[in-house]
């Protein structure tokens, strides 16, 4: 998988379609996730890929939310993207805005987490730590059953995710969990450092 773009030029091209702090986020904590799984599940080589793919998933979707993953191949073809990086980007929205399946392990990957992250961020916010450092599985899985709390977090492409890559979902939140712990403290510096906090 060929990785034609640098991570700076990566989050130009993210900053150029996306202005809300909300998106800006998202978009740091699937990179930082993605580049965990890279590294965990022995693609490290490939971790710099796996990192802008995941800086990169939703690019169109602040400015272009009726053309999610329509309007992507565009904007990223204009900012120096491989068509690899293309389809994988667009994968993630397989079923709900994209007729193109997740393939390859890291595809696989980008739609499990997606709209996972969303749900543990959103469940971080209501501890008392702000924070996933002491987050546990038990908590995401009470959050995870309460259709109610976080319900724009897609449950049923969670569990597509998980049965996609052949894990339990208990095993998805758990590993999930880590990868977001691994990049918390960094995303925080460079949400202050770009002003958006």
């Amino acid at each position: 998988m060929e990785n034609a773009l640098s991570r700076q030029e990566a989050f130009t091209l993210l900053r150029k379609y996306n202005k809300e702090a909300f998106h800006i986020q998202h978009a740091l904590t699937v990179e930082g996730v993605m580049r965990w799984f890279a590294d965990t599940l022995g693609y490290g080589e490939e971790a710099d890929y796996w990192a802008n793919v995941g800086l990169l998933h939703d690019i169109d979707f602040e400015q272009y939310p009726e053309q999610h993953c329509k309007k992507a191949p565009e904007l990223l073809r204009e900012g120096g993207a491989t068509e690899d990086m293309i389809h994988s980007v667009c994968s993630h929205g397989y079923g709900l805005c994209s007729d193109i399946e997740p393939e390859h392990e890291m595809e696989k990957v980008l739609f499990a987490v997606d709209e996972l992250t969303g749900l543990i961020g959103a469940a971080a916010l209501m501890r008392p730590s702000k924070s996933v450092m002491d987050m546990e599985v038990s908590s995401v899985k009470k959050k995870f059953k309460d259709k109610r709390f976080a319900a724009g977090c897609s449950r049923d492409v969670i569990t597509e995710g998980a049965q996609r890559l052949g894990w339990e979902l208990n095993d998805l939140f758990e590993k999930t969990i880590l990868a977001m712990r691994s990049c918390e403290s960094r995303i925080f510096e460079e949400m202050e450092q770009t002003g958006n906090q």
